[in-house]
């Protein structure tokens, strides 16, 4: 496992770095710098970042926030107290834990354990979301193909969609995929529906 800890104080980041020294097979990276953060994160291809702020100002915080919105990884954050505000901003950026007045070594793995699997619960709720907006997506074009099969060859509802399974079928494609081309073919001829 490759992990990017993030810390400006290099004395910080070794009490992180000392929480997952019994890490088995990892390789930890340490950046103290935030200047070129996100190029360097991308070399870099952590499979986690852990990100210890202290008390960090408003610009910090957002400034990490951009970090976390460009990186698709598990992402913890270490501050030192509450604001929720930022608590809430962290959410929305998709930092996976966001932990206050928590860097101690012994509990540094635990917490690495959370954002990585609070960051794969979302990527999974994620994944079901856009599959059941492309689902619907689909049934709304079939619908609409059916409509102008029912206008234009004056069919039923049963009819125009075995009338589009059929040429599924024929052509080996999905019925969303004959679909689309009937609702393009109509929209390109005018017909606007």
């Amino acid at each position: 496992m490759r992990i990017a800890i993030i810390d400006e104080s290099a004395t910080r980041a070794s009490i992180i770095e000392d929480g997952l020294a019994q890490l088995p097979d990892s390789e930890i990276f340490i950046l103290t710098e935030r200047k070129g953060l996100v190029p360097r994160l991308e070399a870099i291809a952590p499979d986690v970042v852990l990100i210890d702020l202290g008390n960090p100002s408003r610009d910090v915080l957002e400034e990490y926030f951009a970090v976390s919105r460009a990186l698709a990884r598990p992402i913890a954050m270490f501050v030192d107290q509450a604001d929720d505000e930022a608590i809430a901003a962290s959410i929305d950026a998709g930092v996976s834990a966001y932990v206050v007045d928590g860097l101690s070594a012994h509990r540094i793995r635990p917490l690495l354990d959370l954002a990585i699997k609070r960051f794969n619960a979302f990527a999974r709720l994620q994944a079901d979301l856009a599959a059941a907006e492309g689902k619907l997506a689909e049934r709304e074009t079939i619908d609409r193909a059916k409509r102008i099969l029912m206008d234009s060859k004056g069919l039923s509802e049963p009819e125009a969609y075995a009338e589009l399974r059929r040429k599924a079928m024929s052509s080996s494609r999905r019925i969303a995929e004959i679909a689309e081309a009937v609702v393009t073919a109509h929209d390109l001829l005018g017909d606007g529906a």
